[in-house]
């Protein structure tokens, strides 16, 4: 059978197995869409916003920060995906639902642990900049995570050229960005918690074009694939393996690229939400299934790529969290979606690009091309994928 009765191997009468892991997928498709639409979610421990700005003429910068300091002054670990699973998770739940007045009481005792946190550096120097005003938020809603607004201002050196941020790692990640007078453009950067942020050249500041933000979030989406996406690394290394001509591996990939486009676009824009504690499993779930079929099919099924559509959405859910957190202003919102879209996407060309290399030029023509590499690799995709699984869902540490 030539390589092109493969692939059209769907039009043959056989029907196709209803199997676990095709309910599997079906499932996921109506958890995604069926679950409430929520714009936060209190039970994790939220990244601090924090935008800085700069004023030569006044000699002077300034840096605001959307703080989720309950968790702070709880004490809650920055890695918990659900504070309910914290130690801390009852002071942390006491915190949240004390008003204004009796909540600002309890950050004033923590103020100086706090400030001693924090880390502010001019030209590598550090400095000291003054806590000028803090706004906490009335109680609200207790589905959606509260956050106080801080606002620092500090001397700015005639001749500074650089500027950077960072603090203690129980304090939790950072999303930082910087804004400018007339200026469509900005910085953006996600700081991992205890990490210090990259020197932000001051004057770049007020000169950045749209450009250069299209440049920041291709480098973000880029680099959520490689090196840190590594689920999305064994999806998509797991649609290559399946075949290495050309025409599944597309057919795949663009019902995945279309999938994860839709639902980054509605997620980062806040309309749809599916917790992380569902989604991060589900992704999990849907590399094993990538695995388990590659091993047992040896061609491209007629519903592999609806399966893949499905789990697509899934990972779009996750894209969308990097992507949300940075708080895109409105103006910006499309160009910077379509930047980091077109950053994941490159990502995901990489690997298919490195795979070709590195395995289909050499052995995708070989007769012993299967037995001795899709199967054992997708088996250890499935094995890791797995493992990540239970792991997600708590049963493994």
């Amino acid at each position: 059978m030539n390589a092109k009765s493969n692939f059209l191997h769907r039009t043959s009468p056989r029907p196709a197995p209803v199997s676990l892991l095709y309910t599997l997928a079906m499932l996921v498709f109506a958890l995604t869409f069926a679950l409430p639409v929520q714009r936060a979610e209190a039970h994790a421990f939220a990244a601090t916003d924090a935008i800085v700005s700069f004023d030569r003429n006044a000699k002077s910068f300034g840096m605001l920060f959307d703080i989720n300091i309950e968790a702070i002054l709880a004490g809650v670990d920055p890695e918990v995906k659900d504070t309910n699973e914290s130690p801390k998770a009852q002071e942390y739940n006491r915190l949240r639902a004390l008003p204004p007045a009796e909540l600002q009481k309890e950050f004033e005792a923590f103020e100086p642990q706090l400030l001693a946190g924090m880390r502010f550096f001019v030209d590598g120097k550090p400095i000291q900049p003054k806590l000028v005003s803090v706004k906490f938020a009335e109680i609200g809603d207790l589905g959606v995570a509260r956050k106080t607004s801080m606002q620092f201002q500090g001397d700015l050196p005639p001749d500074s050229k650089t500027f950077a941020f960072g603090w203690q790692p129980t304090f939790g990640k950072i999303l930082l960005r910087t804004i400018a007078p007339h200026a469509r453009a900005e910085h953006v950067e996600k700081i991992e918690a205890g990490a210090t942020s990259s020197d932000i050249v001051i004057d770049d500041v007020k000169s950045r074009t749209t450009i250069d933000m299209v440049w920041d979030f291709l480098k973000i989406g880029y680099t959520h694939i490689l090196p840190k996406g590594t689920d999305h690394i064994l999806f998509v290394v797991g649609i290559f393996l399946l075949s290495t001509k050309l025409k599944p591996i597309l057919t795949q990939i663009t019902a995945f690229t279309v999938a994860h486009t839709i639902t980054l676009g509605l997620g980062a824009a806040g309309y749809v939400y599916v917790p992380p504690s569902i989604v991060e499993p589900l992704i999990a779930a849907s590399i094993v299934y990538v695995g388990v079929e590659n091993i047992m099919r040896p061609t491209l099924s007629f519903w592999r790529p609806f399966v893949v559509f499905c789990f697509g959405l899934l990972h779009g859910m996750g894209f969308a969290g990097i992507l949300r957190e940075f708080s895109i202003p409105k103006e910006d919102f499309l160009i910077g979606l379509l930047s980091f879209n077109v950053g994941v996407e490159l990502g995901q060309l990489t690997i298919i690009a490195f795979m070709f290399l590195t395995v289909g030029i050499w052995f995708g023509n070989k007769p012993w091309y299967r037995q001795r590499i899709v199967i054992p690799g997708s088996a250890i995709i499935s094995v890791i994928a797995a493992f990540w699984f239970f792991q997600r869902i708590g049963l493994l540490g």
